[in-house]
């Protein structure tokens, strides 16, 4: 197994940009956000044109749980249970994910995607605010507006939870 000393962001980026497979949202772009250390994992949200899914990589700390490729295990984070799904990459290693929407093709666009991301990362660490790094990111203006019920954070721990 993989264990990832560094911040797996931009490897996560390369890896899934990479890949050939028609958009379902072209606004969208392979963007890893809030990347950071989760009780000693990696913990973050990578937002593709196919996808926008919870991430969790192993970084040798205490909330991985390493399980075969196509399994299911359910994680407790600060705000509730979240089912991951287990995946193998030969650039990656092991990875485990949780969808946050489907389909994206309900984002307006990759402003509304990144919005959404920073609310999730935000409300899973319950911070106030993310690290410089992802808050001042650029590509997202302050104030950003987007669909209020896709970003609420209510919305997103229910459909986490199967609730809709």
């Amino acid at each position: 197994m993989v264990v990832h000393t560094d911040n797996p962001a931009s490897l996560l980026e390369r890896c899934f940009a990479e890949r050939e497979q028609p958009a379902v949202n072209p606004s969208l772009t392979c963007r890893a956000v809030g990347f950071s250390r989760y009780q000693g994992d990696w913990l973050g949200v990578l937002i593709t044109p196919w996808f926008m899914d919870l991430f969790l990589l192993p970084g040798g700390g205490e909330l991985w749980g390493d399980i075969p490729a196509g399994q299911r295990r359910y994680v407790a984070l600060g705000q509730g249970t979240v089912s991951f799904m287990a995946e193998d990459d030969p650039l990656l290693g092991a990875y485990q994910h949780s969808p946050l929407v489907a389909p994206v093709s309900a984002l307006p666009d990759m402003v509304a995607a990144l919005k959404l991301a920073r609310e999730v990362m935000r409300e899973i660490s319950g911070a106030t605010s993310l690290p410089a790094t992802v808050a001042d990111n650029p590509d997202v203006p302050s104030g950003a507006a987007g669909n209020p019920e896709t970003n609420s954070r209510r919305s997103f721990f229910r459909r986490l939870a199967g609730k809709r």
